[in-house]
């Protein structure tokens, strides 16, 4: 019996080296890119088996499981540097795991999630170590001026978007370009709006395409929630949404929303305010701004989630009373 577990154990050292020094002789043999020269993209929060996916499909690796093999073997997975690489001569795996590793890029990536609050935009601008951050110093009102905006505030000016720039660029050129994108997609979207919306103007709807931005995961369910809300504003019933008193609350926000929140009054509080909050209160999508301007033409002013990322949407208080006993009490 022991000499079979010591057979066993030979056998498994032998295999385990076999295995090591397969994936070094693979690690240090050049790959087949064709054609050169040519770029690849990794994005922002991309991941080894993601990344060993994408190589493979664009056919500068042949196998993605055995260059995620090697990257795991090798301890790659948490130094993958997002931008645009040039590939112009072949490469071993492991010199192209050396250049994500040292962030050899042409471009850089920078990537603004929608939903996004502008703390977190400029949160991701100071994290990005290739941009310079020359908005660090800079004031809101600054900020807007260099932008060219003419709106008093620069939370959802931006839009949700992967943007490429030049090693050590500037990242006001990141922001003016969304700043830029933001507008163009609004513009579009407010020419082709639908009739007797009660917006009187392009950056009205912007505001309510942030609410609806955040109200919903679900993204069919955006010009339904748009519907309810625009209802409410035609009839001047009060908006009641959650995420604009959560704004209004700011770092005061511990994540848990108590009735005293409901109840405190500030410019964000649809609860205890009228209309429309003063500005975006995130990012919103181009999905969630043509939500805005073309909502579901629907009876419903009331929704309740389902705490599965969706909603039961009603139209009058006693439905709507009814789906809160059964989803949240």
């Amino acid at each position: 019996m022991k000499t079979l577990i010591k057979r066993l154990l030979v056998l498994a050292m032998l295999s385990v080296a076999a295995v090591i020094a397969g994936l070094a002789w693979y690690g240090n043999r050049p790959l087949p890119i064709e054609p050169l020269p040519r770029t690849i993209s990794v994005t922002p929060g991309t991941h080894l088996r993601s990344l060993s996916a994408m190589l493979e499909r664009e056919g500068v690796i042949g196998n993605a499981q055995l260059f995620w093999l090697l990257g795991r073997a090798y301890d790659k997975g948490s130094v993958l540097k997002a931008g645009v690489y040039s590939l112009d001569r072949p490469l071993t795996p492991l010199a192209l795991y050396g250049k994500f590793e040292r962030g050899e890029v042409s471009q850089v990536a920078v990537q603004f999630i929608e939903g996004w609050s502008w703390r977190e935009v400029r949160a991701a601008l100071a994290a990005q170590p290739m941009l310079k951050n020359d908005s660090a110093g800079m004031s809101d009102a600054e900020l807007l001026q260099a932008l060219g905006a003419e709106e008093g505030h620069l939370e959802g000016l931006l839009f949700p978007d992967t943007y490429l720039f030049a090693p050590h660029s500037s990242d006001l050129n990141v922001l003016r370009r969304a700043y830029r994108l933001q507008q163009e997609k609004l513009a579009a979207a407010w020419e082709a709006r639908a009739p007797d919306l009660p917006y009187r103007t392009p950056y009205e709807a912007l505001i309510m395409a942030s609410i609806v931005e955040k109200e919903t995961g679900a993204a069919f369910e955006r010009p339904q929630i748009a519907g309810v809300f625009v209802n409410r504003l035609k009839i001047g019933m009060r908006l009641q949404t959650d995420p604009t008193v959560i704004y209004g609350l700011g770092e005061r926000f511990d994540g848990n929303l108590r009735k005293a929140d409901l109840l405190r009054d500030t410019p964000y509080n649809t609860y205890t305010r009228s209309g429309l909050p003063p500005t975006p209160i995130a990012m919103p999508s181009e999905a969630a701004i043509q939500a805005a301007l073309n909502p579901a033409r629907t009876s419903a002013l009331y929704f309740v989630s389902r705490n599965d990322g969706t909603h039961v949407f009603s139209s009058n208080l006693d439905a709507h009373n009814r789906a809160v006993n059964r989803y949240q009490r």
